[in-house]
């Protein structure tokens, strides 16, 4: 959840098409790392407050099979910074779209949906079959949940994972 939409894109599309975004641009601050700091804060919140809350009140009531080293925990933390990294930028260009567009809606609700699918949070992206399982897990959106979820549950190497991640922040952003 810390890493869907809802963050920085509203405002900056706002910002763009009320033509606001000019202010921002004479600013003395790099306009890409204000938003991703106010995104990564936001995100944060969000994990702590509709991630690890309701995770911890399920597993008091829930069996759940849950590493119990700390570095499998470390790993995800790392992990999650990364996919929030990638997140960013998927949303941070989608929303600069408006630039062109003049109207940010229907790019956003079209990168919410592909997000929904292809990273995994309606069904794992092993279970997409053949050379269509290989694609989605090659997008970035697999590295905003599918990754991490790997990671946790030591389905693949954290440092592939984090190579994986850091090659899509860096490139989106």
């Amino acid at each position: 959840l810390a890493i869907q939409g809802g963050g920085a894109e509203k405002d900056v599309i706002e910002r763009i098409r009320t033509g606001e975004i000019a202010v921002d641009l004479y600013r003395p601050a790099d306009l890409q790392l204000w938003w991703l700091a106010s995104d990564l804060g936001r995100s944060l919140f969000q994990l702590i407050g509709r991630g690890v809350i309701p995770f911890v009140f399920g597993a008091l009531f829930f069996p759940m099979a849950l590493p119990t080293d700390v570095t499998s925990w470390a790993a995800l933390f790392v992990a999650l910074l990364l996919a929030m990294l990638v997140s960013f930028g998927i949303r941070y260009l989608a929303a600069l779209s408006v630039f062109w567009l003049m109207d940010g809606m229907g790019v956003m609700q079209a990168v919410m949906i592909t997000g929904v699918f292809c990273s995994g949070m309606v069904f794992p992206l092993n279970a997409f079959p053949g050379v269509l399982g290989d694609i989605v897990r090659a997008l970035p959106w697999a590295a905003q949940l599918q990754m991490p979820a790997d990671v946790l549950m030591g389905k693949t190497d954290p440092l592939g994972a984090y190579a994986f991640q850091a090659t899509w922040a860096v490139a989106l952003l």
